[in-house]
């Protein structure tokens, strides 16, 4: 068994973001703006802070639109490469593929494309090194946890896994973070879409498999509807997450935050205008005479009007607000 500590990652960022419509029209949902920065881009960094060395992204929907931001890696401190998938292969069927382009060996970290997390990576490596694992998966405990993944453990072992079901037997959930080893990625058939909730970790367990799970209840967030996106943006802004990518953001200068908003240094607002908490307004934008933006995203070179008020609301870039127009809950300019 390989117990060196990961130094290959895979980033798993082929979903069509349905509930994220109409945001997902034109952009991948890991493409999304969380804080002014791509949402992949957090995840990179984070991967990178921990020791990854490269990182593949697994592909599908609006695939071209990620390797003209991202390139070879080398402006992020990491060599990346993609897999792109013709066909869905299912997050197992994208693992085995994608695994094909990665160039180190030892095991390797997945990342779900739609989590944001403040979780120690660094300390889930070392408990799947201590104990030989097979997998090691990254877990959280929620309220409510009939949407997600869940599983029972003896210890740090893991018992079962069931995915999404009414009466989940624990609040313990899969928080979309695996360490893997070669020989369990081996395992996943390369002929067809494959589950890894629903097929490979169940099967790995029947086989007597050794997967543990990496308990943090630190922030977690699944980032797969609108309202989600807006609180991770706030979440990041006033501090309750934090992310490598953001801090990265602010020391670069371009971004500055005021009163629990983040405000491009390039926009243009006018001094009567009042940006409220959770609100971004990105480069080049510009905010008109006493309009009120409440916990909403005003994307790069739009304009909005004097006069006008938007909570909760997305203004795609280069999009017109008219002046005394009021909006909550709204979406402008993103369409088929």
């Amino acid at each position: 068994m390989n117990s060196s500590a990961p130094s290959s990652a895979i980033l798993l960022v082929g979903g069509f973001g349905t509930r994220l419509q109409p945001l997902t029209f034109r952009t991948p949902k890991p493409m999304l703006p969380v804080a002014s920065i791509p949402f992949t881009e957090h995840q990179i960094a984070k991967a990178r802070a921990a020791g990854i060395t490269e990182i593949v992204l697994a592909t599908s929907f609006l695939a071209e639109v990620f390797e003209p931001y991202f390139g070879d890696g080398e402006r992020f401190g990491i060599k990346i490469s993609y897999a792109f998938e013709e066909v869905a292969l299912g997050t197992g069927g994208a693992i085995a593929n994608a695994t094909k382009y990665l160039k180190n060996s030892g095991p390797v970290v997945i990342f779900n494309g739609d989590v944001l997390s403040s979780h120690d990576l660094k300390a889930q490596f070392e408990l799947h090194q201590s104990q030989s694992a097979d997998v090691t998966l990254f877990l959280t405990e929620v309220t409510d946890a009939r949407a997600f993944g869940v599983v029972e453990m003896a210890g740090d072992r893991i018992l079962t896994f069931k995915e999404k079901m009414e009466n989940p037997p624990t609040n313990i959930i899969n928080a979309g973070c695996y360490i893997f080893n070669r020989e369990a990625i081996d395992s996943i058939p390369t002929d067809r879409a494959v589950s890894v909730e629903r097929e490979t970790f169940p099967e790995l367990l029947s086989r007597g498999a050794t997967l543990l799970g990496y308990i943090d209840t630190s922030y977690w967030l699944d980032i797969g509807n609108p309202a989600a996106l807006l609180k991770a943006t706030a979440d990041l802004i006033s501090g309750r997450a934090h992310t490598i990518a953001f801090d990265e953001l602010l020391a670069g200068g371009s971004y500055f935050q005021s009163e629990g908003s983040l405000i491009a240094k390039s926009a243009d607002i006018d001094p009567t205008a009042q940006i409220e908490s959770g609100s971004v307004i990105s480069a080049h934008a510009s905010v008109g005479a006493q309009a009120i933006i409440s916990g909403s995203i005003v994307g790069e070179g739009s304009r909005v009007g004097s006069d006008t008020r938007l909570v909760n609301t997305f203004v795609a870039p280069y999009f017109e607000i008219p002046s005394g127009f009021i909006a909550s809950n709204q979406f402008f300019g993103y369409s088929e």
